[in-house]
Formats: C-alpha cells, sequence, structure tokens
C-alpha cells in the first residue's frame, strides 16, 4: 500500500498531482511573459499645462517622445517649463505603473506587484 506524496495529502498537494501543477506554473509564467511583452509594445501619454506639454513613454518605462508647444516657452520662467515636463513624464509613467498593476495583478501571486 505505497502511495505517492506525503501520509494524509492524498497523494500529492491536495489531491493535485505535482506534474499538474508544473504544467499550470509554466502556463501561468507564459501567460505573464505574454502580458509583460504586450504592456512594453504599447505607448502611454500625458499632457500637462492644458496640453502645452505631451510626453510619450512605451510600457517598458522609456520616454519615446516629449512635445512642447512654442507658446509655453518664456526664457524668463524655465523654471514653470521643468515643473511641467516633470508633471508630464511623471503621469505618463504613473499610467505604465497603472496598466501593469491592472494587467499583471490578474494573476494574484504574492510578493509580486
Amino acid at each position: 500500500m505505497s502511495k505517492r506524496g506525503f501520509p494524509g495529502m492524498g497523494g500529492g498537494f491536495g489531491g493535485m498531482n505535482i506534474n499538474q501543477l508544473m504544467k499550470e506554473a509554466k502556463k501561468m509564467q507564459a501567460d505573464i511573459e505574454k502580458s509583460q511583452q504586450e504592456l512594453g509594445n504599447k505607448e502611454f501619454s500625458a499632457t500637462a499645462g492644458g496640453g502645452a506639454i505631451e510626453a510619450v513613454v512605451s510600457g517598458n518605462k522609456i520616454l519615446k517622445s516629449i512635445i512642447i508647444k512654442p507658446e509655453v516657452v518664456d526664457p524668463e520662467d524655465v523654471e514653470m517649463l521643468q515643473d511641467l515636463i516633470l508633471t508630464c513624464i511623471n503621469e505618463a509613467l504613473k499610467k505604465v505603473d497603472d496598466a501593469q498593476s491592472a494587467e499583471l495583478g490578474k494573476y494574484n501571486i504574492p510578493g509580486m506587484m
């Protein structure tokens, strides 16, 4: 009467075959990698100053472009322009973080996010 697994475990993890568990883990890993690749290929944009500045970043958090309307460039107020640029880029990066959380959060793996 030799059973595989630990005594009282029904032959595995709660009755689940270890091979089945590994198969599910590999499938989940492939799904996560696919989701990460899809997110990396997307672009996220944000604006600041009523559309005076626009930043576009990839899902991999790489700045792709920044557009500054000429009328917002004031040599007497460079600090305002710098603040608008920072705000715009940070908002675009936040959109990437939010999309990652939404997409990868569905896998519910403790410690991943």
